[in-house]
């Protein structure tokens, strides 16, 4: 080893402990340090008492850092919530006569689905056979419906 790398191999090593320093204190940072304040207050965590904000912050410290992979956004710049799991939007039409949200709505697919209402919504529809139908992701988890000739859509479940 010359005298020159011996110089430049002592502040390399003293400076690698202060790498872990950071990542750590990264990760105990709160959601308003890690977060622009355009994406905190997007993701509506200002309307949260600063109480709500520490069991939050509490909460995703102590769950999940070895499970789940978060990524904030992917390349287009919109949110990603489900980690490991592709949701895409299904077009299709629904077996049968449509008759109108009630509330507790269940629905077979074209493709063999099965999907049930759980929200309380009822939005006005026309009632049709074989109506065209749009079921998205939405966030945590959530999907959306949307039935052709209805002027929204309600939230849904997969039974199957």
């Amino acid at each position: 080893m010359t005298f020159r790398s011996r110089y430049l191999i002592l502040p390399l090593l003293l400076a690698l402990p202060l790498v872990g320093v950071s990542a750590q204190a990264q990760q105990a940072a709160g959601l308003q340090q890690r977060m622009s304040s355009s994406e905190f207050k997007a993701a509506g965590l200002d309307k949260l008492s600063p109480q709500e904000l520490a069991n939050l912050d509490r909460w995703l410290q102590t769950h999940g850092h070895d499970k789940v992979v978060t990524r904030v956004v992917d390349s287009s710049g919109k949110p990603v919530f489900y980690a490991g799991q592709k949701r895409h939007k299904i077009e299709t039409h629904l077996v049968g006569h449509f008759d109108g949200w009630q509330g507790n709505n269940v629905m077979t697919l074209d493709n063999g689905q099965v999907w049930k209402q759980v929200g309380a919504e009822t939005p006005a529809c026309m009632t049709s056979d074989h109506p065209a139908v749009k079921v998205k992701p939405s966030i945590m988890g959530n999907w959306l419906m949307y039935v052709h000739g209805c002027n929204d859509d309600v939230h849904v479940r997969r039974v199957r």
